[in-house]
């Protein structure tokens, strides 16, 4: 009976593919890759002739019916850019078709940047949640990290380049300053995996290049948030743009955990540094 094979593929040194990988890859009729570039160089490599087509995220439900149509005769092989197809890339609907119609779905296991970077973290693995990629705007990223402040288990997230400041920032003011693992370009060339705080990671990765999978500590029982020169930051500017105390601080409390006392002192503290540099401003101007 024909067959859809959920096939994983090298997260970066081409190696790393499986002999049962290569060999399903032959036999069926049709790729569906997500990167049509990137997944040739993989099958020249091992100089496999199957045609393909392209199926992301963009067109993923124009193609689905064709591909459905072509499972109905012949096998078909689902690949990913990288790791294994569904897990924060496309696939789900095409499974879930398949699967509703009967379509046999056999998974091809093999590499996956989420287990790579848990592995080599140095963080507990008896328990993770991997959140996928954090949303690009700040507010739904905030969001994001909120709806894992107190999961105690290691906390597993996917992150661009030019995000990754802005998402250290967010996870320090979120979850507070965590050891965190911060995995860079796995199994390829210029691999890293940093080790340390999330602070730390702030200070170390300055011009980030390559993709990043974040391990995050999660929250132990004696954890407790923590005040952090992000957290001062967040409250300076609702202070700048108008907002009261204690609506500032009822947000800020909300959002880290903090004690409203310990941030109302912090508040206070922050006034009497503003008001410090008004008077110096002041005296400036008038001399």
């Amino acid at each position: 009976m024909p067959t859809l094979y959920i096939v994983a593929t090298p997260i970066g040194n081409l190696e790393d593919i499986s002999l049962r990988a290569l060999r399903t890859l032959r036999e069926v009729k049709l790729i569906a890759a997500e990167d049509t570039r990137r997944t040739r160089r993989l099958l020249d490599r091992y100089d496999i002739r199957t045609p393909m087509t392209s199926y992301f995220e963009h067109n993923k439900l124009t193609k689905l019916q064709n591909i459905l149509e072509r499972l109905s005769t012949e096998d078909v092989a689902l690949v990913s850019e990288a790791g294994m197809p569904g897990i924060s890339d496309p696939g789900y609907e095409l499974i879930v078709a398949a699967a509703i119609r009967d379509i046999p779905v056999v998974p091809v296991p093999g590499p996956s940047a989420v287990t790579t970077a848990l592995a080599v973290s140095g963080l507990p693995t008896d328990r993770f949640t991997c959140i996928g990629f954090l949303p690009g705007r700040a507010p739904a990223r905030r969001r994001a990290l909120e709806s894992v402040v107190g999961e105690s288990g290691t906390i597993i997230a996917l992150e661009a380049p030019h995000r990754l400041a802005a998402a250290l920032e967010d996870i320090l003011m979120t979850l507070g300053d965590r050891r965190i693992a911060v995995c860079r370009e796995l199994t390829k060339l210029h691999e890293e995996v940093f080790r340390g705080t999330v602070s730390g990671a702030i200070e170390h990765f300055r011009a980030p290049r390559g993709e990043f999978t974040l391990v995050i500590e999660g929250k132990g029982s004696g954890d407790r948030p923590q005040m952090t020169e992000a957290v001062a930051e967040r409250l300076r500017r609702m202070s700048l743009g108008g907002t009261r105390a204690r609506e500032a601080i009822a947000v800020v409390a909300g959002e880290t955990g903090l004690p409203r006392k310990e941030l109302y002192q912090a508040w206070l503290r922050l006034d009497r540094a503003w008001d410090q540099e008004k008077d110096t401003v002041h005296k400036s101007g008038r001399s």
